[in-house]
Parts: C-alpha cells; structure tokens; sequence
C-alpha cells in the first residue's frame, strides 16, 4: 500500500509538513483556497528558520538589526546591541515567503489543490478513509467544482478558524487579533526603518499585548495585537500605534488593512483518531513575542516526521497513538517555551507600570543578550549563576521603581 495524507492549508506548517512527506514518497495533497493569501502577519522569523528551513535570500525583504522598545511614556530602547555582524531578523511578506514554501512542497511532489475544504466525514473504524469534500477553484470561479478526496490520514493547517480542528472536536481556545496597515512612507521615511523595527507597549495601543512597524520590502506593516475583538476597541488601538509614530509615518499613504484571529494558547485536542494539528490550528503562537511563522513551520515538519517514521516511509497507517508521539515531541521540545513566555506576558503586560518596568529591563545588555540568543536560535543557553542573579535583581528593581508590584 501506500499512504494518502492530505494536509489542508499551505502556510508555513501546511507547507513544510507536505515537502517533508513528499520528500518521503508519501502520496501527498496540499489543499489551499487562495494560493495569492496575504495573512495578517508582522513577519518576523528567527535567524534558525533561515538555515533550518533553507530560506533563500531574496524571500527575506529585510535584515532587521535594530530595535527599539517604547514605553507607555515614549521612552525609547534601543536593544539588539549584541547581536553579531551576521546576525538579524528576517522580515518577510506573508504572501512571498508562504509561496515560496508552497510551490517548493508541490515541486518535491505534494499534489497543489487549489480548493476550499468545506467537510471532512470520519471513518466508522480505525483503518476507514477520511472524506474531504471541498471546492475545486483549478477552474478559475470562486464557487468551485464540489469533489471528494479519501485519505489515510488528515492534517490540519488552515489556521485559527481550523475547519478541520471543528470536525474532530478539537476545542476552542480564546484568540487574539491581528489588525494592521501596510503603508507605504517616502524615501527619506523608509531610510529609517533600512534595518530598524520598532515594539509600542502601552493601553493606548494594546491592553493585553504590543503594537508594531515592521520594515518590509517597499512600505512598513504598522498594526496591533490584542484580545479586543470589538471593531470599535480594535480601531481605537491602531488610532493609538498611528499617533505614537505619527512622525516616523509623515506622508505614508496606506495600500493595504489586513485583520486575523491569533490563538492565545493550545487547543484541548491536536490528535483525534489519525487527524492531526499544526501552526495556528493546533495554537502555537506564543504569548509575549506572538511569534507564530518558526514554531508552524517546525511543527508541520516535526508532525510530518513522526508520520514518515511511524508509517515506515508509508507502508502501513499510523494510528492515533502513533501520531500523538509528535505530541510528545513537540510537548518535550517548546512546552517551557510556552509556560515562560506566558508568564512573561501575564507579568509584564497587565499594567502601564508593568510595561514600564519591562522597557527599563530591556535596556540591560545580559537580557538583551538572552533575549536575543533564545529568539534567533529557539535555544535558551543557561546563563552564568551571576549573570542570572543580576538579571533577577534587575527585574525585580525595576518593578518596584514603576510600583508595578502593587495588587
């Protein structure tokens, strides 16, 4: 026999899970609706997805260097001080860098359906075909020609609003919102963010989370995070991002507004019977950084793995305690990433105090270095017993001096 997969949803977890199966000679089908998706996204990757995933250079439209963190007071610090000289933040558009990965998987042999899953009927036993029922758009219409695909096994990466997480039962978890503009500044505007990206904490331009301007290749994404999911209240913060930086964005003429839904946390379920989940289906956006593209990326991979293992290279079907094994991994692997991450978030962005204490604590060149190393290599190197006290004293003085400790 050999093994059918179909994984619906060709971002950066769809994507990589589909080259690592093809790759294997697994009989692969990537599903994508909208092969010119553009999602609502900062676009930031870590310095590792460049080499890890073979991230050609003209994929990433800027090498980020510099950054500074502002505080509800407009206090600015300027941190990425110690990154070495080959060392950066690649700031990529969405609809560039998902492109290039899609059409590489459909290159090393994943069969592309442009359509959009609208059902996926459950197998009555365990060795039972999975029923796709979608819309193929091959034709050009947007309503498609309804077809029926049987599979082996099911992944699923199409995101916050994860279809194929609503057929298994997967659980809901509460989700954030993305919202900003691309805004296209003139020259002289643009010079300033050549390798410069800029974080905003404060009330006035997220209540749970952070506003940013990302560079990108010819304007800058300018946009909020939050966990407002009223329009008013949403509008009400981006007011707020483009009034911080209202003359950094002198003369910029909007192209684009782009929304999305970000999970806060992971679903109930990512296994149930031979589907899987992955990227933000699955809820691997962390907290704190919201950083979502490497960790999608790596679990699509690592799902994928774990299946071309277990399936022997596609000779037999896995079963649900086979696939629940790439849970394990992942758990093991990023699991204290996670927690952390969350209590970072939890302690630092309750409050305008909080966030003041968090900017000033930025500015020390051991957490800076920390900071840094953790995020360009997903690899936190222990520091120092000195080093460590120090970076402890440190946080704690700066809560205290912005009272951000008072109940």
């Amino acid at each position: 026999m050999t093994l059918r997969v179909a994984v619906v949803g060709s971002g950066p977890a769809g994507s990589s899970a589909a080259e690592t199966l093809a790759k294997a000679g697994i009989e692969t089908y990537l599903f994508e609706r909208k092969l010119d998706n553009a999602k609502p996204c900062g676009g930031a990757i870590p310095l590792c997805m460049v080499g890890e995933f073979d991230i050609p250079p003209e994929i990433i439209d800027r090498r980020v260097r510099k950054m500074k963190m502002i505080s509800p007071s407009n206090i600015e610090v300027n941190i990425g001080q110690t990154l070495k000289e080959d060392e950066y933040i690649g700031m990529c558009r969405r609809e560039v860098l998902d492109g290039f990965l899609r059409d590489r998987a459909a290159k090393l042999g994943a069969k592309l359906i442009n359509g959009t899953v609208h059902a996926l009927d459950l197998p009555s036993n365990n060795t039972g075909a999975y029923t796709i029922h979608y819309a193929d758009h091959s034709d050009g219409s947007v309503e498609g020609v309804a077809r029926t695909l049987q599979v082996d096994l099911v992944i699923g990466a199409d995101g916050a609003n994860s279809r194929v997480a609503k057929a298994i039962d997967a659980g809901d978890y509460n989700y954030a919102i993305a919202f900003q503009e691309r805004i296209r500044l003139p020259d002289d505007k643009m010079a300033y963010y050549e390798e410069l990206a800029e974080m905003y904490v404060g009330d006035d331009v997220s209540t749970d989370f952070y506003a940013w301007v990302f560079p990108k290749y010819d304007h800058v994404a300018v946009g909020t995070g939050t966990m407002k999911v009223n329009k008013a209240d949403i509008k009400k913060l981006q007011a707020g991002i483009r009034a911080r930086a209202a003359h950094r964005l002198e003369g910029g003429k909007i192209i684009k507004v782009e929304a999305h839904p970000i999970p806060e946390h992971p679903r109930p379920r990512r296994v149930v019977g031979r589907v899987a989940l992955v990227g933000d289906a699955a809820g691997y956006v962390t907290k704190s950084s919201g950083e979502g593209i490497y960790f999608a990326a790596k679990s699509g991979r690592m799902c994928a793995e774990t299946i071309v293992e277990l399936s022997q290279n596609g000779q037999r079907i896995p079963s649900e305690d086979d696939l629940k094994v790439y849970l394990k991994r992942w758990d093991k692997k990023y699991g204290m990433t996670y927690k952390v991450l969350d209590l970072l978030q939890t302690v630092f962005y309750r409050s305008d105090a909080t966030r003041e204490a968090f900017v000033e604590m930025c500015a020390d060149i051991d957490v800076q270095r920390l900071t840094f190393d953790s995020y360009l290599y997903k690899t936190v190197v222990p520091a120092n017993p000195l080093v460590q006290l120090k970076i402890t004293a440190k946080t704690i003085g700066s809560l205290l001096r912005g009272n951000a400790l008072a109940p």
